[in-house]
């Protein structure tokens, strides 16, 4: 298991999850919601850099069959432009069904779902963050795919 701190990334049309992991990368915890829109990157790469992560852990929405639709395609768009913003890697990581578990772990706990839509944002990313870090520990392999930083020259 590699250490270092990697930061989670759910992508959302208005607001962004943002989880973190202890630098053993044996713990996830929610972190903030960033508003999605004009200065979302600039904020995710302070991030990065004030919590010097060795990776960024973008969620890729997949359907149940794994393919990949409309939000995914959007993912990979803005992948890009993060990767080149940020001070360390990215990598696009399934997080199939990782926001309708935060939701059912957040109801469950009494959250209110209008009122909990920010920290439901988080939980999802703590899931799917939570999810890779075993992956990786059990495996042995970084999870999900790398995303090469796009020239700009």
């Amino acid at each position: 298991m590699r250490r270092g701190v990697r930061l989670a990334v759910d992508l959302g049309s208005v607001r962004i999850g943002v989880a973190a992991c202890d630098p053993s990368g044996i713990l996830a915890f929610p972190l903030e919601t960033v508003r999605r829109g004009g200065g979302d990157v600039g904020r995710l790469a302070a991030l990065a850099t004030e919590h010097e992560v060795l990776e960024v852990l973008l969620g890729l929405p997949r359907g149940l069959s794994g393919r990949e639709g409309e939000a995914a395609r959007i993912v990979r768009d803005f992948a890009g432009g993060l990767a080149a913003a940020l001070p360390c890697p990215v990598r696009l990581v399934d997080e199939r069904l990782s926001t309708v578990t935060a939701g059912s772990q957040m109801r469950a706990a009494g959250v209110n779902a209008k009122k909990g839509r920010s920290a439901i944002d988080q939980a999802a990313a703590v899931v799917f963050l939570q999810t890779a870090l075993d992956s990786e520990r059990v495996t042995g392999d970084a999870p999900g795919e790398p995303v090469p930083v796009p020239d700009l020259g």
